[in-house]
């Protein structure tokens, strides 16, 4: 009797190589935020928690713009082209992809920074502290 792991077939490999591929067009991991931000970032990256979240712990570097927020007025300091990375509190909360939803719906190229400030600490990265 199959396990409930083998019972649905996995995907045959061209169907897999094509979803998985495509995983990345939507998707950062932190490791890869912060070694760009070590060096010359291409990318906006945006906290989209609120200002209180990001004043006791963001990503050093990020912008501070609640995903609720996120409007075209706010974004006009940038080039339309201009990638925007969006991250929250982490695997646990779907405030980087709403983030990302609206950046999308205003014409702008978005990631998600997967595992948001879980990952970020998971891997070991310090925070900075304080406001926007």
């Amino acid at each position: 009797m199959p396990s409930s792991v083998s019972k649905i077939p996995a995907a045959p490999s061209e169907i897999a190589k094509e979803h998985f591929a495509s995983e990345f067009s939507f998707e950062t991991d932190c490791w890869d935020v912060h070694d760009a931000l070590a060096g010359y970032p291409d990318f906006v990256l945006l906290d989209v928690r609120s200002p209180a979240l990001f004043a006791k712990g963001h990503v050093p570097g990020a912008i501070n713009l609640p995903h609720g927020k996120i409007i075209a007025s706010k974004l006009g300091e940038w080039p339309a082209e201009t990638l925007f990375v969006t991250y929250c509190a982490g695997p646990h909360c779907n405030g980087a992809a709403r983030g990302a939803l609206r950046l999308a719906e205003l014409g702008r190229p978005v990631k998600i920074m997967a595992g948001g400030i879980t990952g970020w600490i998971d891997e070991g990265f310090a925070l900075a502290e304080g406001e926007a």
